[in-house]
């Protein structure tokens, strides 16, 4: 029935631009990725007529941010033309005055100024509108708040909390759907489709996180390594935003026991472990020796144990398809995050401190992105290729950018506690100024960062549109667990809830 809905809605009209809006929005566009390509491109096709004819700025927004998801290169003004970027027509300059701001007479339409704040979080390095746009459309929304009604308010409220283009791929439909529900142009057939949709994918997220509960129990971490921080919900939490729909379940299984050992990795070098140790446990992943292990506390042959496992286990699944080279990938991966930890480990030994530019050079693979983008890549079938794999593993400009956004996030929040080793006291002592001021400059490199993914998500992109997208998507769920506060290491706060609500509590039909 929706897709009924989508063949016979004229692709030239409003109506068509707002219920691919709801079918994103709602989770379900994954079951629709042909019929809403099609009505993309050929809404693509026809921008320059339908923009020029268009005096809605709802409507205008609206058509932009939905090219810009898919990635098509649409003009936000007279003055892109760069970037590759075709000049197509003057689609927010028509809403600026004679000094070149916004017009005032913009606070009267408040649906308007969602959208275009909405839009301006896919703008790309020389968009000057969209920065002012959403310096503009912010602050309107925020003095028009206490005046609106009930159901845009809500809306509004979530937005200014977390935009479209920051919005988890499961968590954000949760709190979409409750929102549709009382909206007055409410399409039943699709809300219903949506609850439905929801809750079978959760049973079957439910199974996985089942599953790897087991196989973590059976590690006996909680005796052999007492140190270790339990965060199996937690991490398989963020591969579902990595990835949610079914086909992807090979993948979240793999990839979610990476970021579990990760994690006790990250404890160990953080923590745990002395220098002496570390450097020999280095060089033994390095070569994926495990003679040399009497070397080694019984701690860590414990933890190369079952590293080494995870990667066999892939291997032989693997090897029944013909895909088993992909384990390579992923180990070289693993090898450089370690090579990369014990590089911190040494600064927190010695009394320098690194300038930003060698922070980051270290605190990038740190992050753990640069490895996990890879090996998500693993399970994904016939959707990769090696092709896919060589450019991830090259460092590419998107995979950075997504690597400095939770590098970059995680250190404002969690300074205080690692000084040394976080980009705010590097930037502070590198150019004398105060941990506010280091801050805001870091808020702007995050930014900076974003506008980076944005521009390689635009066509013609490096790699398919899949890849992309578990990179981005790993950007995303950073802001749940850092923008404010250190959810993963204080799992009792705010994130206990909001996994619970996701993976356990169903929606009502």
């Amino acid at each position: 029935m929706v897709r009924t809905m989508l063949a016979q809605t004229p692709d030239d009209s409003p109506q068509k631009l707002e219920l691919i809006d709801v079918v994103q929005r709602l989770g379900v566009g994954y079951h629709f990725e042909e019929e809403i390509d099609k009505s993309l491109r050929y809404i693509h096709d026809t921008y320059l007529e339908y923009s020029c004819k268009d005096s809605d700025l709802r409507t205008i927004a609206l058509r932009f941010r939905l090219l810009r998801q898919q990635g098509y290169p649409v003009s936000c003004g007279k003055d892109m033309l760069m970037f590759g970027i075709e000049l197509l027509s003057d689609v927010f300059d028509r809403f600026l005055d004679g000094e070149g701001n916004f017009k005032e007479s913009l606070v009267e339409n408040a649906e308007g100024l969602l959208e275009l704040y909405e839009a301006a979080y896919f703008g790309v390095h020389g968009e000057e509108i969209l920065d002012k746009a959403m310096e503009f459309s912010s602050s309107k929304l925020k003095y028009l708040l206490p005046n609106m009604n009930c159901s845009l308010s809500t809306k509004v409220k979530a937005a200014l909390e977390t935009s479209i283009r920051k919005s988890l791929s499961r968590l954000g439909p949760k709190k979409f759907i409750s929102m549709y529900q009382h909206d007055k142009a409410c399409n039943e057939i699709l809300l219903n489709f949506a609850k439905l949709d929801y809750n079978v994918v959760q049973k079957l997220h439910q199974k996985e996180l089942s599953e790897i509960t087991r196989w973590w129990r059976a590690l006996d971490f909680a005796n052999k390594l007492s140190f270790a921080r339990d965060r199996v919900a937690e991490c398989y939490f963020w591969i579902v935003e990595v990835y949610f729909e079914p086909r992807y379940h090979r993948a979240r299984i793999m990839l979610t026991k990476i970021l579990n050992m990760t994690s006790i990795l990250d404890d160990i070098y953080d923590v745990y472990g002395t220098l002496e140790d570390l450097q020999v446990f280095t060089d033994i992943v390095q070569r994926w020796d495990a003679s040399a292990l009497e070397q080694v506390p019984p701690y860590l042959r414990i933890c190369y144990g079952a590293l080494s496992d995870v990667y066999i286990e892939m291997k032989n699944e693997l090897e029944k398809i013909g895909e088993s080279y992909r384990v390579q990938y992923a180990k070289e991966e693993m090898k450089k995050l370690l090579r990369a930890y014990l590089e911190e480990t040494k600064w927190s030994y010695s009394k320098d401190t690194p300038t930003m530019e060698e922070y980051m050079k270290v605190a990038n693979v740190t992050a753990t992105y640069m490895m996990l983008s890879t090996a998500s890549l693993v399970g994904m079938g016939n959707l990769v290729t090696k092709k896919d794999f060589e450019w991830v593993t090259s460092e590419p400009l998107a995979v950075m950018a997504s690597s400095a956004v939770c590098r970059l996030t995680n250190d404002v929040v969690g300074y205080g506690f690692e000084q040394k080793r976080a980009a705010v006291h590097c930037y502070m002592n590198q150019y004398g100024v105060s941990k506010e001021e280091a801050i805001v400059e870091i808020r702007k490199l995050t930014k900076k960062a974003w506008k980076d993914m944005n521009q390689e998500s635009l066509q013609p992109t490096p790699v398919s549109v899949p890849v992309l997208t578990r990179v981005v998507n790993l950007a995303r769920i950073i802001h749940l667990f850092y923008d404010y506060a250190d959810e993963y290491s204080n799992s009792k706060m705010n994130i206990k809830d909001i996994i619970y609500n996701v993976l356990v509590e169903p929606v009502t039909v």
